[in-house]
């Protein structure tokens, strides 16, 4: 029987570990999570998710009690806490230093500079006017970011000196402490899900977006088309960027954009994708990212060989409608489609709710190549 702990997170990347022989220990905190998630769990013990020795505290008198095999999450804001318990305990997997790597995106641009791959001027600005000098040295467009942020929040383009100086403000009243500032990269961005063992990485799935103009992906598409010409390339950059942030196991997710220069680093992240990305490879490429996330550090279940091939496709898409309140929805009744429906008053606790329920129905779901609707 395998023991692991998990940080934060949602159902869908333990559900079904009991069935697998495996002992899931949930650290979370308390009325943060999905209650349902409790049936796949050995325990839950309750601990703040960005606290490295809070975390490590909740978790060491367990670990000596029966030790755990793994210490993992699948939460960006549980990244550098959880490594710092992998890296306390002495366990395999993503280290304090990578997860920090990954997080901070002047690091990131740094061990890109000093492994010669995907090159991109950026400079961390500490005022308006440094912005504002660094987007005079440019030339063009530049983008003002947290160094450390994540899901396209607080993300400005900038043009000039003026528009350095408002958004440098909007990110003081953010509280952003820390802001990087980088050349507008453009072309389509694309994004490459990958799973490594022991050092080995093995790209997995690649998926194209589609994003509002503040940077926010409404809809996701894999395979996507628009890589498929940079494919091998971006294999290879994805596998070198992993060995630079010294990443040696478990899923991760990094995002290009597919510049007239070639393909660029945008970010990377050492945990399972969003926006339901995992179920979206599991049609598109067959291959169970959710369930490979507990059994192939244990050894359950081992990598591909290769990058697999498609053999289908699939796509999610969210609605983005002006704010105001919804009255009502009416639905057809003659549609020949399942249904979920949120009770009234309820508030879904995880991302995507419903979509696992979904995991087997195949009808519900077209599979083919993925069409972009506006050609």
């Amino acid at each position: 029987m395998f023991r692991i702990a998990v940080v934060g997170g949602r159902p869908a990347p333990v559900k079904g570990a009991r069935e697998l022989g495996i002992d899931v220990v949930l650290v979370h905190e308390e009325g943060n999570y999905d209650p349902a998630i409790g049936e796949h769990c050995e325990r839950i013990v309750h601990a703040p998710i960005t606290d490295g020795p809070a975390i490590l505290a909740a978790l060491r008198p367990l670990h000596e009690e029966r030790p755990f095999d793994r210490v993992i999450t699948t939460t960006e804001f549980a990244a550098e806490s959880t490594g710092h318990v992998v890296d306390a305990l002495g366990l395999p997997g993503v280290t304090e230093a990578t997860a920090r790597a990954l997080k901070d995106k002047a690091l990131t641009r740094e061990l890109l500079d000093k492994h010669g791959l995907s090159p991109v001027r950026y400079r961390t600005v500490r005022s308006a006017g440094e912005a504002a000098e660094f987007l005079a040295e440019v030339g063009e467009r530049v983008v003002l970011k947290p160094a450390d942020g994540v899901a396209s929040l607080h993300i400005h383009l900038v043009e000039t000196a003026e528009q350095a100086a408002k958004a440098w403000d909007l990110l003081a009243a953010a509280e952003v402490r820390s802001v990087i500032a980088e050349e507008y990269l453009e072309g389509p961005v694309v994004s490459v899900d990958s799973f490594s063992h022991d050092g080995r990485h093995v790209p997995i799935g690649y998926s194209e977006y589609r994003m509002n103009d503040r940077f926010v992906e409404w809809e996701v598409s894999t395979p996507s088309r628009v890589a498929v010409p940079h494919l091998d390339e971006l294999r290879d950059l994805t596998v070198r960027f992993l060995d630079a942030v010294g990443l040696t196991e478990g899923p991760s997710h990094s995002e290009f954009v597919l510049t007239p220069k070639g393909p660029r680093v945008l970010e990377s992240h050492a945990r399972l994708a969003g926006s339901g990305a995992p179920e979206l490879v599991r049609r598109a490429f067959g291959c169970d990212l959710n369930r490979w996330f507990l059994t192939v550090p244990l050894g359950i279940d081992t990598l591909p060989d290769r990058s697999p091939d498609p053999i289908g496709g699939a796509a999610v898409r969210f609605f983005t409608p002006e704010p105001g309140k919804v009255d009502s929805i009416d639905v057809d009744d003659d549609l020949d489609v399942e249904l979920r429906r949120q009770p009234v008053g309820e508030v879904p606790q995880v991302f995507l709710p419903h979509l696992d329920d979904f995991a087997d129905h195949l009808p519900d779901f077209w599979t083919g190549p993925v069409v972009d609707p506006a050609v």
